[in-house]
């Protein structure tokens, strides 16, 4: 069915007039409705019968056709936030830069959307400075609508009142081709709403595609407008990145548009001032990170951003040392990089101080005499920590066996872990030169002395 669906697509050219779609009839796509969500049907459904227009848009057409099962749908409409509201009980206005409604269906949320109009077709559209779109309710038309998205393969309709798909910005052509191309002038859309060069390396990523030459090329130059982001969003935004499963493409495109440094940059310096070990652990932590996710396991941001800030502390707290006494410089510098990360994303607490316990027990697992290894096993960040002890390992960082260790300190019984703790004591000892004593003078020594 692909096959058929792109061999449509090369004999038909899109129209260049905006309000003369190119349309895929429903015997040459492969959407098919029991792709979708009943959630996303009920709502297309219901804003149809009110007399209002809607579509299944964005980035559930684009995987649909591609032959992925998108996680996400979500619905324009040519009703309003309120007249949404007003047909559907669990639904909630939100967002101030333009106003979305989440509906809520069961256990699931749809996002839905107002058709957007030119931002300068209304008083409420305004900009900072920069050129950034501080507030943007305006309304429009799908045509309108379809050139204010970001990206082509994003700009995509599907209607259930014949089932076939819209497309006004050649989104199809570049879906063929694999390129992600930006709706209009880049550099004014990444002003518009810097988050947008974050999307794009995302999308990318995601899936697999190239950023057409003119999409990226403002990126390097204009990365640095992420600065006018709030800290909030760009936590979500880290999250997107680094949890949809294409964390490691992700993060060397992040590096090679230099948006890194926008988000990290404490451990940005520390890559690029020769920080191989750092690159290293950051790479292998995305790996694990996608592995997981492909395994269907639970992935927290705490792990993730302690590995991802790791570069920058062992940084800071190598300066330190030269000052001040190791642990006091591993306190430290903790406390300087998570107050310059702090700047630039937040980090709600609840993964904060998992990140900090991580760091804490790195410190603390080397010590395992007496009592101690026990106590750290009943720790309960030591599994987490305990992963990432493996991972720097993995990494290339020479820990003396540490991991190793502890790996069979678990599946241990209760005398092999008492006797694996005994002779590390037994090691530890004999390792350590022996102290001489003051030299006892002989006993005729002493008689002539007195």
């Amino acid at each position: 069915m692909l096959k058929r669906f792109f061999n449509f697509i090369s004999s038909h050219q899109p129209s260049k007039q905006s309000n003369l779609p190119l349309v895929i009839p429903r015997d040459q796509h492969n959407i098919s409705r029991k792709n979708i969500s009943p959630a996303a049907i009920k709502i297309i459904k219901q804003l149809d019968d009110a007399g209002f227009k809607a579509y299944l848009v964005g980035g559930g057409v684009r995987d649909l056709l591609l032959g992925n099962h998108p996680k996400d749908f979500d619905v324009a409409t040519s009703a309003t936030p309120e007249e949404v509201k007003r047909i559907f009980r669990g639904a909630r206005i939100i967002g101030r830069r333009f106003q979305i409604v989440h509906v809520r269906i069961g256990r699931e949320i749809i996002e839905v959307t107002t058709f957007r109009g030119h931002h300068d077709e209304g008083p409420t559209t305004t900009r900072s400075d920069e050129g950034m779109l501080l507030r943007d309710n305006v309304y429009g038309s799908i045509e309108t609508d379809a050139v204010r998205r970001d990206f082509s393969v994003n700009a995509l309709y599907y209607t259930l009142k014949d089932f076939s798909v819209l497309d006004y910005c050649n989104g199809l052509e570049d879906l063929k081709q694999r390129t992600l191309r930006m709706i209009g002038d880049p550099a004014t859309r990444y002003k518009e709403d810097p988050v947008r060069m974050l999307r794009a390396v995302r999308f990318a990523a995601k899936l697999g595609f190239k950023i057409e030459v003119n999409t990226a090329k403002p990126i390097s130059e204009m990365s640095s407008l992420l600065a006018n982001i709030s800290e909030a969003r760009l936590f979500e935004e880290v999250l997107k990145l680094f949890l949809s499963g294409s964390a490691t493409a992700t993060f060397h495109l992040m590096r090679e548009y230099d948006l890194f440094k926008q988000l990290f940059p404490g451990s940005d310096a520390a890559l690029k001032a020769g920080d191989s070990l750092g690159a290293a652990l950051i790479e292998q932590s995305m790996i694990n990170t996608d592995k997981r996710l492909r395994a269907e396991k639970t992935v927290t941001p705490a792990f993730i951003y302690a590995a991802i800030l790791w570069p920058a502390l062992q940084k800071e707290q190598q300066l330190l040392s030269a000052k001040i006494p190791p642990q006091a410089a591993y306190l430290q510098a903790a406390q300087n990089v998570i107050s310059q990360q702090l700047t630039r994303t937040s980090i709600p607490k609840r993964f904060l101080i998992p990140m900090r316990e991580i760091w804490d027990l790195q410190h603390r697992l080397p010590s395992r005499q007496g009592l101690r290894a026990l106590r750290l096993l009943d720790h309960a960040r030591f599994r987490a920590a305990y992963d990432f002890l493996l991972m720097r390992e993995d990494s290339g960082e020479d820990l003396q066996g540490l991991g190793s260790w502890w790996t069979a300190f678990q599946k241990a019984n209760d005398d092999e872990r008492e006797q694996m703790v005994e002779n590390l004591g037994k090691q530890n000892s004999s390792s350590k030169p022996r102290r001489r004593g003051p030299r006892k003078p002989k006993s005729d020594s002493i008689s002539k002395t007195e």
